[in-house]
């Protein structure tokens, strides 16, 4: 069967290797989609943390089982929990395997996708039944969007700001529209505004820019968000949160960058904020996404607005990642 390995920053090379053999509790299963995510452009550009080379990128996932298990027939449609927990450590033990001191995530610390063939780990699938291999590669990212949802603790009618109109912009705003919040997406980009207005159905729309504040406003009712999800992994955009949450809100970093941030304490203490990290999701969050996918309560479809065969994938992919239009871009086999 045919990989794809990213060697080192900018350098992906072909692989021709046996089909897997599974061992006890591994299912072989066969890949249809792989979504390409901002840490697999990341770690093509060198800027990823917690990456090493070479690695076989890819853990957006949709796959068939190929041979047939207890759990699993021959045939099932399923998408991949890309999070492997080590079980034992303080943060497993307490029901927060996403916050795990070993956490092993496919295609950044373990091989992934980007090949025909895979061993998966029976209890990191999950089917979907009635989705298609589109909605079933959506769901990891969406995973990310609805835990970050979760970890704001949003009320009905609350006022939100969601930095960053990329996949997990995106990905969080609409979780947090289905937990009935007041949702105003912002980005430096006017084309993918336009984007989440025409295509998401995102009404509430503001540019980055000098007039933000009174854009907010304006959306507000005179007042300041509540909860604010940065989405950038920028540290300019991050540390502007504190400057224009309102008094007593809650920040949400769901993106992250290589370094330190820095802000102002007194700011901090003023407003009484509270400043929340959010990190992938849980084997609870996918059957979640999965379920709310399936009664149509989320339609991430039209997120994807790139495609590109596997088998031109090494071509394609520095092209793909200059493309700074691009929401979400789709891997086909």
């Amino acid at each position: 069967m045919k990989e794809l390995i990213l060697e080192e920053p900018g350098v992906l090379t072909w692989q021709q290797r046996a089909i897997p053999k599974p061992q006890s509790r591994e299912v072989l299963v066969k890949v249809h989609r792989v979504g390409i995510c901002g840490s697999d452009i990341h770690a093509f550009h060198g800027n990823q943390p917690f990456f090493s080379y070479p690695r076989v990128l890819g853990h957006e996932l949709a796959v068939e089982v190929v041979e047939a298990t207890e759990k699993f027939a021959k045939g099932d449609l399923c998408t991949v929990e890309a999070y492997y927990p080590c079980g034992e450590c303080p943060a497993c033990k307490n029901d927060r395997p996403n916050c795990c001191t070993s956490l092993q995530v496919l295609g950044i610390h373990t091989d992934g996708g980007h090949c025909e063939y895979m061993l998966v780990p029976e209890e990191r699938l999950h089917k979907g039944n009635n989705l298609s291999v589109d909605e079933l590669a959506l769901v990891e990212p969406l995973v990310i969007g609805a835990h970050a949802a979760e970890r704001g603790s949003l009320r009905e009618g609350e006022s939100v700001l969601i930095l960053g109109a990329g996949t997990i912009g995106i990905a969080t705003a609409l979780f947090a529209r289905a937990e009935g919040a007041d949702v105003v997406i912002a980005d430096i980009n006017q084309e993918k505004l336009n984007f989440v207005r025409d295509e998401m159905g995102f009404e509430k729309i503001a540019l980055v820019n000098d007039d933000l504040e009174a854009e907010l406003r304006k959306f507000f009712n005179g007042q300041m968000p509540y909860v604010i999800y940065d989405a950038t992994g920028n540290p300019k955009s991050m540390m502007s949160t504190f400057e224009i949450i309102e008094q007593s809100g809650r920040i949400v970093f769901v993106g992250l960058f290589k370094g330190d941030l820095s802000f102002n304490d007194p700011l901090f203490h003023k407003k009484e904020l509270t400043l929340l990290a959010s990190r992938a999701g849980t084997a609870k969050t996918f059957e979640k996404v999965i379920a709310m996918m399936q009664n149509g309560k989320v339609n991430a479809l039209p997120m994807i607005n790139q495609r590109i065969k596997f088998n031109d994938a090494d071509q394609a992919f520095k092209e793909l990642t200059e493309n700074k239009n691009l929401v979400k871009a789709m891997i086909e086999f």
